[in-house]
């Protein structure tokens, strides 16, 4: 069964946007863009999980298709679907999931078979680890401090989360820091 591991890039203060919204600062898609650990993080996805603002961070959502690196089904959580379906192709399919977090990741699971979900976006990775729904959590430490913006922790309701590390990896510029959740449902 595949595993669910929720994560993203933030400052080094916590941030996953900057007061503006922007992530530009955040990560250099350059900087890993056919390194080992890209290539090995492509080849243990089997699924996406995708909050409607991340899924819109992309001007034209007919991108995903052909430039997104993870072609894999995506799952993306929201209260309303596009009206215009983005572009799909072979391996890269969207879902608009519209009743939470627990039947994306459910679906997500079903589709990625015995390969990992990757779980992204700010709002969709607090759901997945308050809920207890995520085995790991992975985060990328961008050198950077942003001062304000949107957090990606900072939820009460996280309270009790219990993390085990698994690993410390320098990915460019940046430091990605992999946990396991150990309490999950």
């Amino acid at each position: 069964m595949a595993t669910v591991h929720a994560g993203m890039s933030m400052s080094l203060d916590g941030f996953v946007a900057d007061r503006h919204g922007g992530t530009a600062r955040l990560s250099d898609p350059a900087a890993s863009r056919g390194s080992d650990w890209m290539t090995d993080l492509i080849r243990e996805t089997g699924a996406v999980v995708l909050g409607r603002r991340s899924f819109e961070m992309s001007e034209d959502p007919d991108w995903y298709a052909g430039s997104y690196e993870f072609q894999v089904p995506i799952f993306v959580v929201t209260h309303t679907p596009p009206a215009v379906p983005p572009a799909q192709n072979d391996n890269l399919t969207f879902t608009f999931v519209t009743d939470g977090i627990a039947s994306a990741i459910t679906q997500a699971r079903a589709a990625a078979g015995e390969r990992a979900v990757k779980v992204i976006g700010a709002s969709v990775v607090r759901q997945a680890v308050r809920a207890r729904l995520a085995d790991e959590l992975h985060v990328l430490l961008a050198p950077v401090l942003l001062g304000a913006g949107l957090p990606l922790f900072g939820d009460p309701a996280l309270d009790g989360v219990t993390l085990r590390r698994l690993g410390v990896r320098e990915v460019g510029p940046v430091t990605e820091l992999r946990f396991a959740v150990l309490n999950p449902l």
